[in-house]
């Protein structure tokens, strides 16, 4: 399953280190939620993602009325990503 979306960047610092998440659309996530996959921790979901230039498999967490993607350091310097930046997500699903 492909998925497009845009989301606005977040910064999150519950831990000594923030963390930065592109966060999908509540109703996407609901209807992400619906779909029959195997069960993993925390409800998440293995994905494949594409921002710009650059192409990495993670997984996606609900949390709070929508999934979460994780942003990692490595991908945000890649892609001069910055707390606030739109960014247009492209997310292959691979759970299902």
């Amino acid at each position: 399953m492909q998925i497009e979306f845009d989301s606005p960047v977040t910064r999150w610092e519950k831990r000594v280190e923030a963390w930065y998440f592109a966060t999908l659309p509540e109703e996407l996530s609901r209807e992400l939620r619906e779909l029959p996959a195997p069960p993993r921790g925390f409800g998440s979901l293995r994905v494949q993602v594409r921002i710009g230039t650059s192409t990495w498999r993670t997984s996606i967490f609900f949390s709070e009325g929508a999934f979460v993607l994780p942003l990692k350091k490595a991908i945000r310097d890649a892609q001069q990503i910055e707390e606030g930046d739109t960014l247009m997500v492209h997310l292959d699903i691979i759970d299902l």
